[in-house]
């Protein structure tokens, strides 16, 4: 496997966002680049654990790589959502933010219970809305033994707040030091 640094030089950094003092790691201009985009999702497919079931994404850039991972995986889709979007009986759980709090939601029986889940999202920093997406998709009663990220802050804790939980955390590219 590539060190992925040409996709790292795809990822705008926008300092002082949303904060001074703050390096934003910006993957919509990875996302833009049509050959960029397709070597994340064929690097990121390389890794998920044979037995995943069904991909779970995190509202919003997630879901573009949920719905990456789960075409070329031939697997179902979740849609982990933002308060309000759910029409149907729904579970959500409240989390903490660097800046405040939020809540991800998510419909009551598109999980199995026992199926593999593996959890995606653009990025992971402090590991709050990944943490609340491991509960909802525990609590609807699948099982997450695997996540899976484009960008990791480690300075942040969020992916090694997740393998103390016992999950397995991947990551194409790293950004310390933010």
């Amino acid at each position: 496997m590539t060190d992925n640094a040409d996709l790292a030089a795809l990822i705008r950094t926008i300092p002082d966002y949303p904060k001074p003092g703050i390096l934003f790691r910006d993957v919509s201009t990875l996302l833009l680049d049509g050959p960029g985009f397709r070597a994340t999702i064929d690097r990121m497919a390389a890794m998920v654990a044979p037995d995943t079931t069904l991909i779970a994404g995190i509202e919003a850039r997630g879901f573009v790589v949920a719905a990456g991972l789960s075409y070329a995986l031939g697997l179902g889709k979740l849609m982990l959502r933002k308060p309000g979007k759910l029409p149907g009986e729904k579970i959500g759980t409240d989390y903490a933010l660097e800046y405040g709090t939020d809540r991800i939601e998510m419909h009551v029986g598109h999980v199995r219970d026992g199926q593999k889940v593996l959890l995606v999202d653009d990025l992971i920093a402090t590991g709050g809305t990944a943490l609340a997406g491991v509960d909802l998709i525990t609590r609807g009663g699948g099982i997450v033994e695997q996540a899976l990220f484009i960008v990791d802050l480690p300075d942040l804790g969020g992916a090694a707040k997740l393998r103390a939980k016992g999950i397995k955390v991947d990551c194409l590219i790293d950004f310390e030091g933010d």
